[in-house]
């Protein structure tokens, strides 16, 4: 199940940066050709996509390395670093050379040329891009079924995934906007509104960047597995006779497939200490096998009282 799931991450990934590449030169020969901001603004932002892409496969090799002395739960949370780190690039490189370049053409328009070149390229580029956006959802959606599309990505842990779609989904409205800054410039005969559209292209890249940097950063703090998991720790533990009541049960990611779970469970008074350290392993060996994300677990025998007060600082009532 993990292996397969880094599997279709990888592919989403090498998707996008195969289209990405070969859209950046198209856009760059086109921008030369006909001196379109827009195509130019374009350019660049494959260019950040692709760069991107590079991050991401290479965070996510990096976290997959075993755990160590120095990292006992490995190192599955540096990809939430190069997330954070490409929500960083793309609104630094990509969203601040699409302003800065349409600003620049706007105070010094440049005449254009044929637009003919550079529909072309945007046709092209839109279907590359169509087709690395229609492969993400298809593996995002598949991936959280059941889920709107915000509540997926809000409670998505692979951010490889959903930053790969809120890239293409970026790409192709600044596409649809180049392609309307290039047409209306034609139409007008005002070159100052294809710099227009590479600010707004611009501002599409800061709202993205802006979205991703949120979520990479609940990410990065950690964040806990999703509810039916912790229901499901919980259905496990209550089917042991031995346990009175399960106190509390706390997770956190330690990596996208890698769950860290703390229990705290109040045993029966009549269980003895090494009997409840055998019961603790079978219910370690249990939750494994059943629920495979959870790479560490952690069991607490404790009174249900001393479960509330150490939660609420307070006794619990009786």
């Amino acid at each position: 199940m993990v292996a397969e799931a880094k599997k279709e991450s990888n592919l989403v990934l090498i998707a996008a940066l195969l289209a990405n590449l070969g859209i950046a030169v198209a856009k760059f020969v086109a921008a030369a050709l006909t001196g379109s901001s827009s195509m130019l603004t374009e350019g660049f932002h494959s260019v950040v996509d692709s760069g991107n892409q590079i991050l991401l496969l290479y965070g996510q090799k990096r976290g997959h390395r075993p755990p160590d002395e120095a990292h006992p739960f490995g190192y599955g949370r540096e990809l939430y670093f190069w997330a954070f780190v490409v929500a960083i690039l793309i609104f630094a490189v990509g969203a601040g050379v699409s302003i800065y370049e349409g600003w620049l053409h706007y105070v010094e328009p440049e005449p254009l040329q044929s637009p003919t070149v550079n529909y072309v390229v945007l046709g092209i580029a839109f279907l590359l891009e169509g087709t690395s956006w229609v492969i993400a959802m298809r593996e995002f959606t598949a991936a959280h079924r059941g889920q709107s599309l915000w509540s997926a990505v809000h409670r998505s842990k692979d951010p490889a995934t959903f930053i790969v779609l809120f890239e293409d989904s970026a790409a192709l409205i600044g596409l649809v906007i180049a392609a309307i800054g290039v047409w209306v410039s034609h139409a007008t005969g005002d070159p100052r509104l294809d710099g227009l559209a590479s600010i707004a292209i611009g501002l599409v890249l800061a709202l993205v960047a802006a979205l991703l940097a949120r979520e990479a950063k609940g990410l990065l703090i950690g964040e806990g597995a999703d509810p039916r998991i912790v229901g499901d720790v919980r259905r496990i533990l209550d089917g042991f006779p031995a346990i009175s009541h399960v106190n509390h049960v706390r997770t956190v990611h330690t990596a996208p497939d890698s769950v860290f779970v703390a229990i705290s469970a109040d045993f029966e008074d009549a269980v003895t200490m090494g009997e409840a350290e055998t019961l603790i392993e079978t219910m370690e060996t249990q939750l494994k096998q059943e629920l495979p994300i959870l790479s560490s677990i952690y069991i607490r025998p404790e009174k249900r009282e001393n479960a509330a007060v150490l939660k609420t600082g307070a006794p619990a009532p009786a």
